[in-house]
């Protein structure tokens, strides 16, 4: 009992709900997003994936924020206090290395975002806008290095503040800042000329765009979008008061991620109809689609410049509070599992982020030539590793948990405490017993599948 006093708390439910919500909105919204849309169907992907947020998405955020307030533990603790089998126990662990495998390759491209930034800042969007100049920056051990570290130190900064002086008074600054950045070049890019065509195609459903790779690539998206499945919700719920609702919560994580994630294609899709003429195989330009395709786009259009700098601003803030919230589920398992302090666990994580960080920041350049898994560079493979295989695992690993040891009435009465709200337990039920592990299936075996060549993804 002594210990749970002793965790650290966010002060508010805003606080909570905007850390989430941070640990959800980031780069996985603003480029993987639209392109996505764009490849799979326009306005029935977006129909889809907000059908499967409300139910897959809702189900998986509550079940892990309820683990994390019923236990107040990081993931491995949370695992190990319900799951006495070993199985349930490496479940645990899984959900606990996924981030700190992570947060290194992301604060890399992290680190990219911010050489753009700078760029911008510094007049360079003429140069910017040339496609020699990703590949160069990319190739160049030396630049993406020192942006990555610079990245790094102030992700471990924020971290080292602490949850309610840290985390929670950057996310709630920058969320709604970010919110802010979004909507006004969202107005901007759909007033341009052109552009209404490309709002059109984005935000009607159209069933003759739908195929069955819409709806797989849809749940991956959602999958990788909400932070499901990599410790973070488990960790943030041990953070949340007994007081504050768990379902009010999830719901206001589930707006602001859509919102940006809708906001996010309304920035891109639109301008690129415009700048290409119509044309949606230009969006369909992936990871290239951010630092190649916007840059161009930017140049083109009256006060490029500034419309650049606020798009990587935006960018840049959804990374971070991304790479934070990550950052600090690795954190609160070293505090957990090997009783150190916060500073020193800081400092840990900061050494592991350098080291593993530095093979995805070089992959490009002077370590280009070692390639792993078909041919993949380092960035990549990390990439595969963590959400094709792992995080698909650490779901299974959440459901089994829940409904074989935990119960689902367990988790309502977690939801319920204090008379709290749980409008929507018939769909968690049905969701976390049934069609969730299903779903999780589907995303591991089309993910992995796509990689080795046997579906088209």
């Amino acid at each position: 009992m002594d210990e749970k006093k002793k965790r650290s708390k966010f002060s508010s439910k805003l606080g909570f709900v905007l850390s989430a919500a941070g640990s959800a909105v980031g780069l996985g919204n603003i480029w993987r997003f639209p392109y996505l849309a764009a490849r799979y169907g326009g306005g029935i992907f977006l129909l889809i994936y907000l059908v499967l947020v409300l139910t897959f998405g809702y189900t998986m955020i509550i079940a892990e924020s309820a683990i994390g307030r019923m236990t107040r533990k990081s993931p491995v603790g949370a695992y190990a206090h319900f799951g006495k089998d070993w199985m349930f126990r490496l479940g645990g662990w899984i959900n606990a290395v996924i981030p700190i495998l992570i947060v290194p390759y992301y604060s890399v491209i992290g680190g990219w975002v911010l050489k753009y930034l700078f760029a911008y800042v510094r007049g360079e969007e003429t140069a910017v806008a040339t496609g020699e100049y990703f590949t160069g920056f990319i190739g160049n051990g030396m630049q993406t290095e020192f942006w990555f570290i610079v990245f790094t130190l102030l992700v471990m900064l924020i971290i080292y503040m602490g949850v309610e002086n840290g985390i929670e008074k950057v996310s709630t600054f920058m969320m709604p800042v970010l919110v802010v950045l979004a909507l006004v070049l969202s107005i901007y890019a759909i007033t341009r000329p052109g552009a209404l065509a490309g709002v059109a195609y984005f935000l009607i459903p159209n069933v003759k765009n739908f195929s069955w790779m819409t709806v797989v690539s849809a749940m991956g998206q959602m999958f990788y979008s909400l932070s499901i499945a990599m410790g973070i919700l488990v960790t943030f719920g041990s953070y949340m008061k007994s007081d504050h609702s768990i379902e009010e919560s999830t719901g206001n994580v589930e707006i602001f991620d859509t919102a940006i994630a809708i906001l996010a294609g309304l920035m891109i899709i639109p301008a690129v109809f415009a700048f290409s003429g119509g044309d949606p195989e230009v969006l369909k330009a992936g990871p290239s689609l951010m630092f190649i395709t916007m840059p161009k786009i930017f140049v083109s259009m009256g006060f490029g410049r500034i419309v650049g700098f606020l798009f990587f601003l935006l960018v840049f803030f959804a990374a971070l509070t991304s790479a934070i919230a990550l950052a600090e589920s690795a954190v609160s398992t070293f505090q957990d599992e090997l009783k150190w302090n916060r500073k020193l666990s800081t400092f840990v994580l900061a050494l592991i982020m350098v080291s593993l960080g530095t093979l995805s920041a070089l992959g490009y350049g002077p370590l280009s030539g070692i390639n792993l898994i078909k041919g993949m560079p380092f960035l990549d493979f990390f990439d595969f590793l963590t959400n094709s295989v792992m995080m698909p695992i650490a779901a299974m690993a959440t459901c089994l948990l829940v409904v074989r040891v935990i119960t689902v009435k367990g988790i309502a009465d977690e939801v319920e405490k204090n008379g709290a709200p749980f409008k929507r337990k018939a769909i968690f039920n049905f969701m976390i017993k049934y069609l969730c592990p299903f779903f999780v299936a589907i995303i591991l075996f089309s993910s992995v599948a796509s990689v080795l060549g046997w579906i088209k993804f």
